[in-house]
């Protein structure tokens, strides 16, 4: 069942969508060679509790940290740790905020220092990736119309999109219907109707777009060891196309 969710629901969503990208600005900040993901993940907890929130993944499902940091080739879900960042690392940061009973649900990938031309491309593309697939988000399309023009950008750039993960619809709860997957032919699924919020999550790999999960049972890795990058945001499909709930 997908739920639509009325202007106050909209409201509390975009409140805590702006929770969770002003964080987020915050932690980018800090992703610099020394600090830690662990060091990441005690600010945003902090910083979500002043701001009146409460983490969406701490103790979600047993997860046991509120941030889902994964560096290089680790895709999602990466446990943070006390390993320093290092030079010319890739850093994906993954946050989501309960406000007022209501979720969003957010990520970026960013540098440490200098990358090369190709981790530099693999983010700008996964970036505009996501922006491409937005622009599909509106009333009367198909989910899969969102799916496909994310997989054609990423491959057209000889990247490959994560198939085994997807994105979601979020709200009262983290994950709601529908599944939002990053590949697939257009014109399939189900339409998109106003007050429908869902979380638009590419997951865009260097080399082949198999994943594995490491023995922690949480963090996705891709199965060459190549490098991966996500970018997300939670948006609401509305008469005049999609609102991004999630901006600081």
């Amino acid at each position: 069942m997908i739920n639509i969710k009325d202007k106050k629901e909209l409201q509390i969503m975009r409140d805590s969508g702006k929770i969770a990208a002003q964080c987020l600005e915050f932690l980018i900040s800090q992703v610099v060679v020394g600090n830690t993901p662990l060091m990441l993940d005690q600010w945003a907890e902090q910083f979500i509790a002043e701001k009146g929130g409460i983490p969406s993944f701490k103790g979600y499902m047993g997860y046991p940290a509120s941030l889902c940091i994964s560096v290089n080739e680790e895709v999602v879900h990466g446990i943070p740790t006390s390993r320093p960042f290092r030079e010319g690392d890739l850093v994906s940061i993954d946050i989501g905020v309960i406000y007022q009973g209501y979720h969003s649900d957010m990520a970026v990938t960013v540098p440490v220092g200098k990358i090369s031309k190709e981790k530099e491309k693999l983010i700008s593309v996964t970036k505009e990736a996501l922006y491409k697939g937005i622009e599909q988000a509106r009333a009367g399309n198909h989910v899969s119309d969102i799916s496909h023009v994310i997989q054609k950008y990423a491959e057209k750039n000889r990247f490959s999109v994560v198939r085994d993960l997807v994105g979601h619809g979020v709200g009262k709860n983290l994950h709601e219907e529908p599944q939002v997957p990053n590949h697939g032919k257009p014109g399939e699924g189900p339409v998109l109707e106003p007050g429908m919020t869902i979380a638009i999550e590419p997951m865009v790999n260097m080399g082949d777009a198999k994943v594995k999960v490491k023995d922690d049972k949480w963090t996705v890795v891709t199965v060459d060891m190549m490098p991966s990058a996500h970018f997300e945001h939670t948006i609401v499909i509305t008469e005049n196309g999609a609102e991004v709930l999630t901006l600081p």
